[in-house]
């Protein structure tokens, strides 16, 4: 009984192997994009903590801050000192307290220094699109420059109307001038023999 047993197991094991061959594997298709993985680790947006990051470090950078930190460490003593000795939590040297201040610190300085590289990175940007703007205003300056200095070598060359009217006015007096050295009195200031 135990020996058919294993044949029937052999069998049933061939023919999942032979079911397996038939089956056409599964095939890789490069225009759809892959399953995600299961990770182990919590996936979080980089962004909002980021953001976070910045409102934190905002904070921590008023007086507000300032003023309930003080606030906080002052009534901490305060209570440790002047409390009855049964409801004192942290005595003399304060080790709880200064403890807490390394944690609160320890996690200030990272969340400020993300929050100064995100400004960095903000800051880079807006640079580079000042010095894009600032190349294509020289440029459009420099065009405008050129087509100013050839518009006025054309005006060079346009006779205005002060240039004709002296033009006009040295033509008059050279007419004037012909007039006095020849009179027209006595027919040789005129042209009719001569055609």
């Amino acid at each position: 009984m135990a020996a058919e047993r294993t044949q029937d197991r052999d069998r049933e094991r061939e023919r999942e192997r032979e079911r397996d061959r038939e089956r056409p594997s599964p095939r890789i298709r490069l225009d759809l994009p892959r399953e995600r993985r299961a990770r182990l680790l919590p996936e979080y947006d980089p962004e909002a903590f980021g953001r976070l990051s910045e409102r934190i470090a905002r904070f921590l950078g008023t007086g507000r801050f300032l003023v309930w930190m003080t606030l906080t460490v002052v009534v901490w003593i305060g209570w440790n000192v002047f409390a009855p000795a049964s409801l004192r939590f942290d005595e003399y040297p304060f080790i709880f307290l200064t403890l807490a201040l390394s944690l609160q610190a320890s996690y200030a300085a990272p969340l400020i220094l993300l929050a100064q590289n995100r400004q960095d990175d903000r800051d880079r940007v807006n640079l580079e699109q000042d010095r894009k703007q600032n190349e294509r205003s020289i440029a459009d300056t420099e065009y405008l420059t050129r087509e100013i200095a050839a518009l006025r070598m054309g005006l060079g060359e346009v006779a205005t109307r002060d240039w004709i009217r002296s033009e006009l006015q040295d033509l008059i007096k050279e007419l004037e001038e012909h007039r006095d050295l020849f009179p027209s009195g006595d027919g040789r200031g005129s042209d009719v023999p001569d055609r």
